[in-house]
């Protein structure tokens, strides 16, 4: 394995390599346009941390190679404040263990997912995010937080469908897992928010499964009945009545397991 960090300019700042797990320490601030670059066989599962302010995750690479970019301005405002701002960030990199890669979890769970293309999974994406701000992007659902009496800046960020009744969000897993079920957890910022009162999910295989869900902000469980799947897409969302024109959804937990 081997992990690179480079500036914009795509010059090497630091540099380590290992059998199974790499640590690195930079010791100055993140800037714009820095990336971090992670060489690994093909189709490894890895535990990765890039900073001490953004919580470990587990990501598939199924290239073997990763570039994470660095957030930089408008996009910090979806984690927490101070983020990528300190004189000395740490690094770490590391090979899962079979008994990981095939134990009961939260396979949707990715703190490092970002916006637009990437190339590792999971990762989220949607047809809409409200204003196209970074606090209501899709990524959101997924990194780990379920925090939601309030929205905009961390820990409330959301997907936010800017009021679009067309919207649908896609959950990518990059390979095929085993899905038990699903846990959403809606936004629950009431009366600003609305809520919705029932939905569809679609699967990689074509099936179409329906759900109802209540004005709450606990988490809501849905069964998926261990299905083997690649994707799942939250589509068909049905608002409830409520004055407010803006249902929307903290987090999206699937527990499943690798084959």
């Amino acid at each position: 394995m081997k992990m690179t960090v480079k500036n914009a300019l795509g010059q090497e700042l630091a540099r380590t390599e290992s059998g199974d797990e790499c640590l690195l320490c930079l010791s100055r601030p993140w800037e714009e346009g820095d990336t971090v670059e992670v060489s690994c066989p093909p189709k490894s599962h890895l535990w990765l941390r890039m900073s001490a302010s953004v919580p470990q995750g587990e990501v598939f690479c199924p290239d073997g190679r990763l570039v994470w970019r660095v957030p930089a301005k408008e996009h910090r405002l979806a984690y927490a404040p101070g983020a990528f701002e300190a004189e000395r960030n740490i690094l770490s990199a590391r090979l899962m263990t079979s008994d990981e890669i095939h134990s009961l979890r939260d396979v949707a769970r990715n703190p490092l997912d970002l916006r637009g293309d990437t190339g590792f999974f999971p990762h989220c994406t949607a047809n809409v995010e409200t204003r196209n701000e970074s606090v209501f992007a899709a990524r959101n659902v997924i990194d780990g937080l379920r925090h939601n009496t309030s929205h905009g800046k961390w820990p409330f960020e959301s997907w936010g469908i800017g009021a679009r009744e067309d919207a649908w969000c896609l959950l990518d897993f990059g390979r095929t897992v085993f899905a038990e079920k699903m846990a959403l957890t809606l936004r629950a910022d009431f009366p600003h928010d609305a809520y919705w009162v029932r939905g569809h999910a679609v699967d990689s295989n074509g099936d179409d499964i329906a759900f109802e869900l209540e004005k709450t902000g606990e988490r809501q469980w849905i069964g998926l009945g261990g299905r083997r799947i690649r994707w799942l897409r939250l589509e068909r969302m049905e608002k409830s009545d409520d004055p407010s024109a803006f249902p929307s959804l903290r987090a999206w937990e699937v527990i499943g397991r690798d084959e």
